[in-house]
């Protein structure tokens, strides 16, 4: 080699490799020098686990405020939660229903990772409706029901998830709230005024959280999310007051493989507990809720109904619901 061209050329093989070095050249796939967060991969839901909690709800019968069963289930609730979180509210107040009734109701909520100031709020009702005043026999329309789908349900796909997380954190602090009293509405037969007669236990959380600052990036309520052949229209509330959410878990539905039970329809506004959570508190909130356009009412064909039972549960919803959530969260 020419000595004269030997300094160029050392300068050239010393420049190049810390050029390479500087770009992440001849580093091992994946393990370059990067700020991009890995996203944390979702645990897997357990539709039998969910399964056994709304079991485990409906057995102790009809859950309407001021009944033993109630009382019962709500212990059950909290100590359930209690042991997923890392801090549970027990917020227990009285409501004077439509009729004048005054009700001792109980909102459960758990909050996980509770220093962490990015929050996502999930829901359900815990609660069950003291009137089968939908039911196709007369004899029926005082009768207390089971509510295992419309209720339970959503509890039970929100206490496996409450599992999950607690053993796998994710990048979010999650708040999971069970309203009460949400089904004490009025009677389909009263004269009465049917104005805010319905969610009585989320219009007092919006009105009085468990923390005074209380705020979450957006929240996702869960109705009636058990039935057999369930179909998830994008409810009317929810596109209101917060379109951007519909989309995102209706596009994360798609993607699981589950595009023909979250519609890309839309369907009725159904005053539920995001609408309080929406209209008084400002967290845009959205309904995963059953809709049917084959049933007068609009909904799955045993609502409001003594057959709103075990029998109607489906642990493939279960699932569906639960892998959407999870996925959401996960991916915050």
């Amino acid at each position: 080699m020419d000595k004269k061209n030997l300094f160029p050329t050392l300068i050239f093989l010393i420049i190049i490799p810390l050029l390479l070095f500087a770009c992440g050249g001849g580093a091992e796939p994946g393990t370059g020098n990067h700020s991009e967060r890995q996203r944390v991969q979702p645990p897997p839901f357990n539709a039998d686990s969910a399964y056994h909690f709304v079991a485990k709800q409906v057995a102790f019968g009809p859950r309407v405020p001021n009944t033993e069963a109630h009382r019962q289930a709500g212990r059950w609730l909290a100590e359930t939660l209690g042991r997923f979180s890392d801090t549970t509210y027990i917020q227990e107040t009285r409501v004077r229903a439509y009729d004048g009734t005054v009700l001792n109701i109980k909102n459960i909520i758990g909050v996980f990772q509770p220093d962490n100031r990015r929050r996502i709020l999930l829901c359900a009702h815990w609660d069950s409706r003291p009137y089968a005043d939908y039911d196709p026999d007369p004899a029926n329309h005082y009768t207390p029901i089971d509510g295992a789908n419309d209720g339970a349900s959503g509890v039970g796909v929100l206490l496996e998830i409450a599992r999950l997380i607690h053993q796998q954190a994710p990048d979010v602090g999650i708040d999971i709230i069970f309203f009460d009293a949400e089904d004490y509405g009025r009677h389909r037969f009263s004269n009465l005024p049917d104005q805010d007669t319905w969610a009585l236990g989320s219009q007092y959380w919006a009105r009085n959280p468990h923390r005074p600052d209380y705020f979450a990036r957006f929240g996702i309520l869960l109705d009636m999310v058990g039935a057999s052949e369930a179909r998830f229209k994008r409810e009317g509330y929810s596109m209101l007051y917060a379109p951007n959410i519909v989309r995102k878990v209706w596009e994360t539905a798609n993607r699981l493989g589950y595009g023909h039970m979250f519609l890309n329809r839309d369907g009725g506004f159904v005053t539920d507990d995001h609408y309080y959570v929406n209209k008084i508190r400002n967290i845009p909130t959205i309904n995963i809720i059953h809709q049917d356009d084959t049933t007068e009412h609009g909904f799955f064909p045993q609502w409001h109904t003594v057959d709103d039972n075990m029998e109607v549960i489906d642990p493939f919803t279960l699932r569906a619901v639960g892998e959407t959530v999870l996925s959401v969260i996960y991916s915050e």
